[in-house]
């Protein structure tokens, strides 16, 4: 090109446009190569002009790839394909730094059927995008967005999940529970005597006590079991496929790790016992508020037995 020769402006811009441009005809051969190929390839267009796409590059999806070229040949429209449904078409290297956690170039892709005078597709020209920072950003924003959901599910002093989020998933159970008869069981902690605790040796004692019970009750249950902060020193337990026998060795286990060691805070060391209440899923049950009232009221008559146990709700009981 000479300052008196103008470029031809189409073959300029293909070629400088920061994105990566190629055309094959029907038979997959390469009409088209720009210099973002060239570049992020390391392969020259003399190289490739009139060659087998795939013979040249077999790393690509071969089968998926052709029918999506297929595809735009007979219905002479479009075609997309983002990183999110497949990172990548060519595995390109890219420049950002390894913290941000993608192993190659992520790639938007665009088909776009190139016709002649007759309306019929000759050639299909393939757009290819640098979306890496945007796939990073994303995933960084994806797991923000996970970790601050998780945050508002857990209660700050003991990392149990919170009495919403307890709730929430009691309410799941329970309609699951119901709709495929499988057994749930419902089990009400409390820590006896915390008063004492905080108003003897301070709150400072207190929550290294709440912190304390957290870990060992968690640590005595299945990975199905769902445990929660329910308020002050009370805790909910979810027992998905469980009926009250199983909840009822359960709890005993439960009281028992709590009993059998002391909870040590600086130079004092504490005895803590708990109560429990028990309660399951029965045909007449019209929602998961009755069993957390159950529960209570089997708690209530753990504490007024002496505390220290656990009781399962009988419906003929006297309520609290």
């Amino acid at each position: 090109m000479t300052d008196n020769q103008p470029p031809n402006l189409l073959d300029f811009i293909v070629d400088r446009t920061h994105a990566g441009i190629f055309v094959v005809n029907r038979n997959m051969e390469l009409v088209l190569w720009n210099q973002f190929m060239e570049v992020h390839s390391g392969r020259k267009a003399q190289t490739l002009l009139g060659k087998n796409l795939f013979d040249e590059f077999p790393g690509l999806p071969h089968k998926w790839l052709a029918r999506k070229v297929e595809n735009v040949f007979i219905l002479k429209n479009f075609s997309f394909t983002s990183w999110e449904q497949r990172p990548y078409l060519f595995k390109f290297p890219h420049n950002r730094p390894v913290t941000g956690g993608v192993d190659c170039m992520r790639q938007d892709c665009t088909l776009m059927p190139v016709k002649n005078t007759l309306g019929d597709v000759e050639y299909v020209c393939f757009t290819l995008f640098d979306v890496t920072d945007t796939s990073i950003y994303q995933q960084q924003l994806t797991a923000l967005t996970q970790e601050l959901r998780e945050v508002s599910n857990r209660d700050g002093l003991t990392q149990l999940f919170n009495r919403r989020y307890i709730e929430e998933t009691l309410s799941k159970e329970f309609k699951r529970a119901q709709r495929y008869a499988h057994p749930l069981t419902v089990i009400l902690t409390d820590i006896d005597h915390f008063k004492q605790v905080n108003d003897i040796h301070g709150h400072l004692a207190g929550d290294e006590v709440l912190r304390i019970i957290s870990r060992r009750l968690l640590s005595n249950l299945r990975d199905t079991d769902i445990l929660g902060r329910y308020g002050g020193e009370e805790f909910l337990i979810v027992l998905p496929n469980t009926g009250t026998k199983g909840g009822k060795v359960l709890a005993e286990r439960l009281r028992h790790a709590i009993e059998s060691e002391p909870v040590a805070f600086g130079d004092i060391h504490l005895n803590i016992n708990i109560s429990l209440g028990i309660t399951e899923l029965r045909e007449d049950g019209c929602d998961y508020e009755q069993l957390i009232g159950e529960a209570d009221q089997a708690l209530y008559h753990s504490k007024e037995g002496g505390r220290n146990q656990a009781t399962v709700f009988a419906a003929d009981s006297p309520a609290k």
